[in-house]
């Protein structure tokens, strides 16, 4: 930590020492246990676990059902659950991990994303595959895929494939080293492919992709703003790692879905990426792809149209990538509403006929539920009209479509708390309310549920046997208010103008961000050296993009400008809108009151579980508390949440997720709360549940780190006692 600010008369320090970060970042990494091969041989060796009673693939299997097979934990004995083991490999950061077990080896990644095996019975570190990433660097990994097969010279080959930053990389499941025949030495280049050049490609491999076969197939992250990267979707063959097939979802001119762009910029539009993982039905040969935003996703006026593919359940041939059908959830979104979670592969039971279907959980709260070799909808869809005007230059489609059945899984409705502060009064006056999606103003609306749902990235459980998905939700309300902004006034090249291009966006132009989503840049002299400011901006960090992919400078400039800003800023630009006369920038958070609770009537968070074939709720149960109201003598009023749940044949459901740092069970058919216990951290991430010698485990990363909670770096297994 600084002892103090960084003055204009030192800045020559600040350029320099940035300057030698930018040119000379340079970092080795490998495995350091000589004898890890060996360690894990003998593992392999002694574990004679069916792979179906492990857990070998991202949220369970590549259906993400996050269910487990499993009947050893039941309602009856679950409260004798103890720790079986705790590992800390000692690098504190966000780990919304769902690891891998595979022949008695656990794999996951620590705060700082390196990846480590251990013993799945003991906990014991077996290697740690070290990428030398600095804390700052572009937020943990979600997730792993791990590939066996055979090389072309019939090698038997086990590889676990994971994305840093821009890069896909191959391990050796085995060894723990970089696998150097994969990709160009052990990485392929996500950047690379996407008709454009690498160095304006802004991407990021956060969540795992999937396997069909022998092919990789993923997507990635990239900004959400004028600068965001088209979202193709890549098809890998293994082992070599050779691009197999691409589907674009901005689809290029002649292809179907351009008419849904305007033809004059269409190669400049980016987003509708899948950022939240896929699912695949290996039966049928299909990939299902859920899409997010086109950018800038708050003011479309440069991408006038519905805009195909984004905000979209695609279906494609898992072996050509060719589009089977699609259904667009938003049309040119103006909300940030991207599809948050992979979808499930469920059942729908009518008549006595089983009819295979896919499930796709929103933020706005619903579940769009589709045949899934037709994409028919199996529940009527009604659309709902815009109410009002857009801004200046503004696309506005005529409606949106929502479900009629399954009923919402979350409140749909802003109904302010029991006396509502004067604060909350205040701000939310002359704003729109209690509409699904409110037009854009610079009046502002408050939209339910918030911007990041509603259902996110954890993933749903299904349950073949009950016939539920169990769904976990926040249910908060934010402000968004958009403002119309201007060019700056200090010079194309100044410090300033760097600082609106890339930041006042979300950080504000006065730097003091916006609640928790964007926190205040006005001390962040005290919490940061520059050059680890400089590794958060070139690399992201959390929700925030990096801009790895701009001229080193301009980072350079909007640091210097942190340092020097005296507090005279204007309003800023999001990056230009390809020289409309004007554009505007969003402004949003959380809506909260005085107590620094949410300023809506509970519950904040919820758990749901979803009757699939009749359409309705089974059950829904507040989810969780916050710290501070329990504090304040609140409990059982729900919180945000950020992981998902996994359901087990033995009558169960494991979730953590919520920041009063608690790992719970409940009974998958009632919902009571049958066990808990309280984790180092929060465990904002999804269980893995899996047999290792003879006995059942549920394992959950506690990173902690969100929702104003502290960070740690422990896995932990529970097991029942002998």
């Amino acid at each position: 930590m600084l002892s103090s600010r960084p003055t204009p008369a030192n800045a020559a320090l600040v350029i320099t020492a940035l300057v030698m970060t930018a040119l000379g970042i340079t970092a080795c990494d490998g495995t350091d246990a000589p004898d890890s091969k060996a360690r894990v041989q003998q593992l392999r060796a002694q574990t004679t676990t069916p792979a179906d009673r492990e857990w070998r693939a991202y949220l369970g299997d590549p259906a993400s059902d996050q269910h487990s097979k499993l009947t050893q934990v039941t309602p009856d004995n679950v409260h004798r659950l103890q720790r079986a083991w705790e590992y800390d490999p000692g690098n504190q950061g966000l780990m919304p991990t769902n690891p891998l077990i595979v022949s008695g080896v656990l794999y996951g990644l620590d705060g700082h994303k390196n990846l480590f095996a251990l013993n799945a019975i003991t906990g014991e570190e077996l290697w740690v595959y070290r990428f030398n990433r600095k804390t700052t660097a572009k937020g943990a990994g979600r997730g792993l895929v791990y590939w066996q097969g055979a090389s072309p010279e019939g090698e038997p080959l086990s590889y676990i494939l994971l994305g840093q930053e821009d890069g896909l990389y191959a391990i050796d499941a085995v060894s723990g080293q970089r696998v150097r025949e994969f990709g160009d030495n052990g990485r392929v280049d996500l950047r690379a492919g996407l008709d454009r050049p690498p160095g304006e490609v802004n991407v990021a491999a956060n969540t795992p992709g999937t396997l069909y076969g022998n092919l990789l197939i993923t997507g990635f992250a990239t900004s959400e703003d004028y600068s965001a990267s088209p979202g193709h979707i890549r098809a890998y063959r293994l082992p070599a790692g050779t691009l197999e097939w691409t589907f674009r979802t901005v689809p290029a001119a002649g292809e179907f879905g351009a008419d849904t762009w305007p033809a004059d910029n269409l190669e400049k539009r980016g987003g509708a990426n899948a950022w939240a993982g896929l699912t695949v039905d290996e039966t049928r040969g299909m990939v299902f792809v859920p899409t997010g935003s086109a950018g800038y996703d708050f003011y479309g006026a440069n991408r006038a149209g519905d805009n195909l593919f984004a905000n979209s359940l695609i279906a494609l041939d898992a072996r050509t990538g060719k589009r089977l059908w699609h259904y667009q959830v938003v049309r040119h979104d103006l909300w940030d509403r991207d599809l948050p979670t992979p979808p499930n592969l469920v059942t729908v039971k009518r008549d006595g006929v089983s009819i295979p279907a896919v499930a796709q959980a929103t933020k706005s709260g619903h579940v769009f539920v589709f045949h899934r070799e037709t994409g028919e909808p199996l529940f009527p869809i009604e659309e709902i009209p815009l109410q009002g005007e857009g801004l200046p230059g503004e696309y506005l489609p005529a409606s949106q479509p929502l479900p009629t059945a399954p009923p919402p899984f979350t409140q749909q409705s802003y109904v302010p708390a029991e006396a509502p502060d004067d604060a909350v009064i205040t701000s939310t006056s002359g704003m729109t309310t209690n509409q699904p999606y409110p037009v854009p103003s610079t009046e502002g609306a408050v939209i339910m549920p918030g911007i990041d749902g509603g259902a996110e990235w954890g993933g749903q459980a299904w349950d073949a046997d009950t016939g539920l998905l169990y769904i976990n939700a926040n249910e908060v309300p934010w402000t968004i208010r958009m403002q119309a902004v201007d060019e700056g006034s200090s010079g194309a090249d100044s410090p300033e103008t760097a600082y609106r291009l890339f930041c006042a966006h979300c950080h504000g132009a006065d730097r003091r961000g916006m609640g928790d989503a964007f926190p205040s840049l006005l001390d962040v002299n005290d919490k940061y050296w520059p050059w680890e400011i400089w590794e958060i901006v070139r690399n992201g960090r959390g929700r925030m993009p990096g801009f790895g992919h701009q001229p080193w400078y301009y980072s350079l400039g909007a640091i210097v400008y942190l340092y020097q800003a005296d507090g005279t800023e204007t309003a800023a630009a999001p990056a230009g809108p390809d020289d409309e006369a004007e554009a505007y920038g969003a402004q949003f958070q959380v809506l909260r009151d005085e107590r620094n609770l949410p300023a809506s009537k509970p519950p904040w968070g919820s758990l749901t579980a979803v009757d699939i074939s009749a359409g309705g709720i089974a059950w829904r149960i507040p989810l969780g508390d916050y710290p501070h109201a329990i504090d304040q003598g609140l409990s059982g009023y729900g919180a945000e949440n950020y992981g998902g749940p996994v359901v087990t044949a033995g009558g169960l459901l494991f979730i953590a997720a919520t920041p009063d740092s608690k790992i719970r069970a409940f009974n998958k058919r009632t919902g009571a709360l049958l066990w808990e216990d309280r984790l180092p951290a929060a465990g904002f991430a999804t269980p893995a549940v899996y047999e290792a010698g003879g006995k059942q485990f549920i394992v959950i990363a506690a990173g902690g780190g969100k929702l104003d909670q502290p960070t740690g770096s422990s896995y932990i297994a529970y097991v029942l006692p002998d």
